[in-house]
């Protein structure tokens, strides 16, 4: 099936009032898992490439464009997407590779700064019909640094989205990146209040620490596109544990590796079943009209 671009995924989710589910890539085994989750529950969904992966395999073409060929050979609605991008040369190169979107990171430099840098970008990516995602209050855990008490603010955040043009905004509202346990719990009340006054669909990073529940009271209250890494990179790394645990005598990485790889397409078919599951979410926090149609 031909590759979806990221806007129809976000949009449609937007409008049912379900997640529109985003996984990120690490190596070529967790696409080939996570491509083959999208396949076997028939639920759309977002491969996501960061810097940091890139920067692990030591430029952006190979697995980008790798990502891009499974995704188009899959029968299974996929898009594919760049997340937390902070280098120019990076988005020029992804666009250029095929892919659909791209988060445009400058969440770390002052506010006028970070406007100026995504607007720009912004602007050079809808000329070419890139959909762009940006971020505003840092979500915590990134590369070390946590700051669990950034909220983002909902006034700054509209003036934000309208200097800037962007189609979809990272918000804080108490997710952290890189965590291990499933036990952050959000501030509904906020997310709400950010759907209600933005014109665009936001997007939760940081979703590995939260439990399924919470997960979905966020969705009932406002959240769209739900980012999820560390939770799967963890049921990757057990597995491998426990197979050589019991097999100390292994040397062919395929025996490993390929169980590791069937453990992450089970969860993160589990999770997109789940987080697209609209019946299942609660309705305290539904809002009455959808962010964008």
């Amino acid at each position: 099936m031909p590759l979806v671009p990221t806007s129809e995924i976000v949009r449609a989710a937007d409008e049912a009032r379900v997640a529109a589910v985003s996984f990120n890539v690490i190596h070529l085994e967790t696409a080939e898992a996570l491509v083959a989750a999208a396949e076997r529950t028939g639920i759309p969904l977002i491969l996501q490439i960061s810097e940091n992966c890139v920067r692990y395999h030591g430029s952006l073409a190979p697995i980008t464009r790798a990502t891009l060929a499974l995704a188009a050979a899959s029968s299974a609605r996929t898009a594919v997407h760049l997340d937390h991008i902070t280098q120019h040369r990076f988005i020029y190169e992804g666009v250029e590779a095929g892919v659909s979107s791209v988060m445009v990171d400058a969440s770390a430099l002052p506010y006028e700064e970070n406007v100026a840098m995504t607007a720009e970008l912004t602007a050079w990516c809808h000329e070419r019909g890139i959909f762009v995602e940006a971020e505003l209050g840092e979500v915590g855990g990134k590369d070390g640094v946590h700051a669990p008490g950034v909220r983002t603010d909902p006034d700054e955040a509209l003036s934000y989205v309208t200097a800037t043009g962007v189609d979809a905004l990272a918000v804080a509202v108490g997710s952290s990146h890189a965590m291990r346990e499933r036990t952050a719990v959000l501030d509904k009340e906020l997310i709400a209040a950010l759907h209600e006054k933005l014109p665009v669909p936001l997007v939760l990073h940081g979703s590995s620490g939260v439990p399924d529940d919470e997960l979905r009271r966020a969705i009932a209250a406002g959240m769209t596109k739900i980012n999820i890494s560390t939770h799967l990179v963890s049921v990757f790394t057990r597995s491998l544990r426990d197979t050589l645990a019991a097999n100390p005598d292994l040397v062919d990485s395929r025996k490993y590796v390929g169980p590791a790889r069937e453990a992450v397409t089970e969860e993160a078919a589990r999770l997109l079943t789940t987080l697209s599951a609209k019946t299942a979410l609660p309705e305290q926090y539904a809002p009455a009209t959808p962010a964008c149609g």
